[in-house]
């Protein structure tokens, strides 16, 4: 399901719009701390998530904590095996593969429709995003080229103006993350994507939506192989 829409804003005595404070609920809370663990390498792919500790931790009833764990599990982020417990995933070579095929559908629909839509002064930001993060990867500091990365294919699907894509492309999304934290991030590897990268935005630029999209369906294959090669002894294929 969609979100509501956010409360209009009221006037303040002063005239001014005041937003009104929208709290997390604590499950909410929970989820976001815990899949951030996940995708960041904080929570190894395989260990045992106890949830009595996570009570403790969070201060709360397993109650919260069990939803919580609940979406994690339907983004397959974790799993929970009878009588032996919950664990994060150990992801696989088929796990790599499906979900970038996926993610090729997506994003390779996306980027034709978005090619003849996107803003051209957003484009140039996203470029200018692209190349300022390639200048930090080469000296270590791979964090911005992950935002830019995001960033640029989040918008590409947003873009489209079609929410069927945008909430398939969701449903993948922390897998997707996740998998850009384990594999396929070294440094040849951000070369390459950012040469893509660059090929993607620069055909929407020109409004050449089949360059476009023949960039993005040659990214996401490249970024399969890339991480399934990455991962080596980690997967569980060949």
């Amino acid at each position: 399901m969609n979100p509501p829409n956010p409360p209009l804003p009221t006037a303040s005595p002063l005239g001014a719009p005041e937003q009104r404070v929208v709290v997390e609920k604590l499950p909410d809370q929970i989820y976001r701390v815990l899949r951030h663990r996940i995708v960041h390498g904080l929570m190894k792919a395989g260990s045992r998530i106890a949830i009595n500790d996570l009570t403790e931790e969070f201060g709360t009833s397993k109650t919260p904590v069990r939803e919580a764990l609940n979406r994690l599990e339907y983004d397959q982020l974790i799993v929970t095996r009878p009588r032996s417990g919950t664990f994060v995933v150990q992801p696989t070579a088929d796990d790599v593969v499906e979900v970038c095929q996926l993610r090729k559908g997506i994003e390779w629909v996306a980027t034709g429709l978005s090619a003849r839509t996107m803003p051209e002064a957003l484009l140039r930001e996203l470029r200018e995003e692209i190349v300022t993060a390639k200048r930090h990867a080469d000296k270590g500091d791979y964090e911005p080229f992950f935002e830019s990365d995001y960033r640029l294919h989040n918008l590409i699907v947003t873009h489209a103006d079609n929410t069927r894509l945008v909430r398939a492309r969701s449903s993948v999304e922390p897998f997707v993350q996740w998998l850009r934290v384990l594999g396929a991030t070294g440094p040849h590897r951000i070369a390459g994507s950012t040469r893509r990268h660059l090929e993607i935005v620069d055909a929407m630029l020109d409004r050449d939506a089949e360059a476009a999209m023949t960039a993005a369906a040659l990214h996401v294959d490249e970024v399969q192989r890339w991480t399934v090669e990455d991962l080596g002894s980690a997967l569980g294929g060949d």
